[in-house]
């Protein structure tokens, strides 16, 4: 259960979530009951984490492995929607101005180029993750929008104020690309979030239930990825 607890923790990190309309209203309900009471005082049924982020103790050594896990992830998001042909469901999602995998590598080339660290190869906690979401979105769709979902807002949400923390603590205040997006993010945002309520529109109680059901999921392998930097 922890390493659930981290990643909602890094939801709430910076308050709750936009409230949302349509199938993403039913998603954030769900998800807001894997919060802790203080995250969501109203809704939250989690407990807290053993270990608080104020608590960790990161090193420019472990970022670059966390970077590395990440960007492995956010390949796989992006390859399998960037492959995915035309009359996919998944083809909506192709260049929607969220992606991180470039922004990323940008960042481990920085690691290297100031700090002398070279990236290292990722860990199962990246690898592992990457390997489920790819297959994953080959046997169930709405399942993987439940991580597509949570991976991308989580990062625009709590996903800042730990980079934030993080470069405080060992980039000089420096802040990486990881956490900067071209155009206005709020209008990728909201065009990931029709797109998401639109496609779950066709969907079946069924498809619906098994996209909920993923959410406890998601936020275990987005919480294995945070206690990298724990």
């Amino acid at each position: 259960a922890a390493p659930r607890r981290a990643a909602a923790a890094a939801h709430g990190r910076m308050g709750a979530p936009k409230k949302e309309d349509g199938f993403l209203g039913e998603m954030r309900a769900y998800a807001m009951k894997l919060h802790t009471k203080e995250q969501a005082p109203k809704e939250g049924q989690a407990e807290e984490p053993s270990k608080p982020m104020s608590k960790w103790e990161p090193t420019r050594e472990l970022y670059a492995q966390y970077l590395v896990d990440s960007k492995v992830v956010y390949d796989a998001l992006e390859e399998v929607v960037a492959s995915a042909p035309a009359d996919s469901p998944l083809a909506v999602f192709q260049s929607t101005g969220l992606e991180r995998g470039p922004a990323l590598a940008k960042d481990l080339e920085f690691f290297e180029s100031e700090y002398g660290i070279k990236a290292p190869e990722p860990t199962e906690a990246g690898s592992g993750y990457a390997a489920f979401l790819r297959e994953k979105a080959a046997s169930d769709v709405p399942g993987f929008m439940c991580h597509y979902y949570n991976v991308y807002f989580a990062h625009t949400a709590g996903g800042r104020q730990i980079g934030k923390m993080l470069s405080d603590m060992v980039l000089d205040g420096k802040k990486l690309e990881f956490y900067s997006w071209e155009g206005v993010l709020k209008d990728h945002m909201d065009g990931v979030r029709g797109s998401i309520n639109s496609m779950a529109e066709g969907w079946s109680e069924e498809e619906k239930t098994a996209c909920l059901e993923e959410t406890a999921p998601s936020f275990k392998y987005a919480g294995t990825l945070l206690r990298i930097l724990a």
